[in-house]
């Protein structure tokens, strides 16, 4: 939430630093966490902007913003006296886990003059990988970024990072000049009196957890966990894209550890498509769920998502689980839901 005002913030400084327009922010369907869809909304209000700022861009089925639709819509809200100040792009999205083209993106950015932001709570880490970095391309065009290392790089919670471009921004924005706090005649650099720098003022020195396990892992350690990551999605994804009783929500291989699919009981694999075996099977992936838990063995994420009726999200974001662990994530669902 922090970080949602902290980014309109800034962007508000550069150019209206002691005005009130009628801003927009263009958001994405299926952002991370509803990082921008509900929460800057409330931001804005709370920036003395309507609620109602946020225009929602049309994804492509697998999760990424179409930038073709963004760019309509940059010119539709122009046309009607609005001013497009920010662009929410995401890299890793929270269910598919999907990556915005964030270099076309980055080019709309810059033809029109808005900053552009790139929520990679999740995604980010994949720049630690040689393999997976690409999926990234882009992000140096970036006016910020969101960055959770306690996600993806397994840092202890919580380790989270708003990165911004322009050095010097977040001082000039956010200080009060607190005479009685931050003294312009310390001995020492004043550069490491950061407080001034935020809004929160104090805070948890939560970089250095991240700091101590680079040094003891390394840059080559966190992409070798990040890789295994991956490559235990992708060996989800294959044993079961054509395996009976199993039908992934979108095609193609998953674009990082989030594997989406549904189970198909017996019972509803000879059912045509209709209303009834929809809202039959909006009820396996929750009593399987629930059946897991009473059990103990295991527990797998699952939610809706537009017309999408309840499935499974395995993401995997602990390398020290192995091909065994996924073969009985399997064995497991079909014993669990076999007679549902």
């Amino acid at each position: 939430l922090c970080f949602t005002l902290h980014l309109i913030l800034l962007r508000d400084f550069i150019n209206w630093p002691s005005s009130l327009l009628p801003l927009i922010l263009n958001l994405r369907q299926m952002v991370h966490f509803k990082c921008v869809a509900n929460t800057a909304c409330s931001q804005c209000r709370v920036l003395g902007s309507a609620s109602e700022s946020g225009l929602v861009t049309l994804s492509h089925i697998l999760g990424k913003m179409i930038p073709s639709d963004l760019e309509r819509r940059i010119l539709e809200a122009k046309q009607k006296g609005f001013v497009p100040f920010l662009v929410s792009a995401t890299a890793g999205t929270t269910v598919y886990g999907a990556f915005d083209p964030l270099i076309a993106i980055a080019d709309i950015c810059k033809k029109y003059k808005i900053w552009m932001h790139v929520d990679g709570a999740w995604g980010g880490g994949l720049l630690m990988s040689r393999k997976h970095k690409w999926k990234l391309n882009g992000v140096e065009r970036a006016n910020s970024v969101t960055w959770n290392p306690h996600k993806m790089m397994g840092v202890p919670l919580q380790c989270s990072a708003l990165l911004v471009r322009e050095e010097g921004l977040m001082q000039s924005c956010n200080q009060m000049h607190a005479s009685y706090l931050f003294q312009q005649d310390k001995h020492y650099d004043l550069s490491y009196d950061t407080g001034d720098k935020a809004l929160q003022c104090g805070r948890h020195v939560d970089v250095f957890k991240l700091w101590l396990m680079w040094r003891a892992k390394g840059t080559t350690g966190f992409e070798a966990q990040i890789d295994k990551c991956l490559e235990l999605a992708e060996y989800l994804y294959n044993k079961i894209k054509n395996r009976e009783g199993y039908q992934m929500v979108f095609d193609g291989k998953p674009q990082h550890t989030n594997v989406c699919f549904w189970y198909i009981p017996p019972s509803l694999r000879s059912v045509e498509d209709s209303e009834e075996r929809m809202s039959r099977l909006m009820k396996v992936a929750p009593v399987i769920k629930a059946r897991m838990m009473e059990y103990g063995t295991t527990m797998v994420s699952y939610q809706p998502l537009g017309d999408k009726v309840n499935f499974f999200r395995m993401v995997i974001s602990n390398p020290a689980a192995t091909h065994q662990d996924i073969d009985f994530l399997i064995d497991e669902i079909e014993r669990l839901g076999q007679d549902l």
